[in-house]
């Protein structure tokens, strides 16, 4: 359910900035949340953008940092794997409110998040990882590359362990956001920004 911002967003920065992180959180945890999935944008090799659909899949407002889940084989996983420059960005329609988010990306593979990431993983979001062969590999024809065995019904634990090789965890750790919203009486936005000690934000014209 979309939320618009508080009156007091008009012209308060600390307003906005209450705004933000909560809306976010809501996006995680509500499916039908507009902000349930965002655009993820990285760089690809050859220096150009590459941006794709993802899940909210966890918020860290004290670390400020979003999580979302992919497989390891992926372009994105690979143009962010040495700490990457990465953007995000959503659009909450009923609200009128956009948020642009940008920091460093973070893959994680074989490491305790991503291990823990895994187990709590259900069985049929784990399917999507067995697909072979990876992400981006041209076919003849069109396919979802999943074991035929497994198209029709979800896999069982033990059958989605060759597929944990393959999953990965992106964490985007957040040191700039715009936060823009489109109302009647006039627009307003304001970009906030992190030294790494604390938040600071200012008013920009929409």
């Amino acid at each position: 359910m979309s939320h618009p911002p508080d009156t007091a967003c008009m012209d308060s920065l600390d307003a906005v900035w209450a705004d933000i992180w909560p809306r976010l959180v809501r996006g995680k945890a509500d499916r039908r949340s507009p902000l349930h999935t965002l655009s993820v944008g990285t760089i690809a090799q050859g220096g150009r953008p590459d941006q794709r659909i993802m899940v909210l899949r966890a918020v860290d407002v004290v670390a400020s940092t979003l999580r979302f889940h992919t497989d390891a084989r992926s372009s994105k996983v690979r143009s962010a794997a040495d700490e990457q420059p990465v953007s995000v960005l959503g659009y909450d329609p009923g609200a009128k409110v956009q948020l642009r988010l940008s920091g460093i990306a973070r893959v994680h593979c074989n490491d305790d998040l991503a291990d823990a990431a895994w187990a709590a993983s259900t069985l049929s979001s784990r399917r999507c990882y067995l697909a072979e062969p990876g992400p981006g590999t041209e076919i003849a024809v069109g396919d979802a590359g999943l074991p035929a065995h497994l198209v029709a019904r979800v896999p069982t634990a033990s059958e989605t362990s060759p597929a944990r090789a393959h999953f990965a965890v992106l964490v985007a750790s957040i040191d700039s956001i715009d936060w823009l919203y489109l109302a009647a009486a006039g627009h307003r936005r304001a970009r906030f920004a992190t030294d790494g000690a604390g938040w600071s934000g200012r008013w920009l014209i929409p």
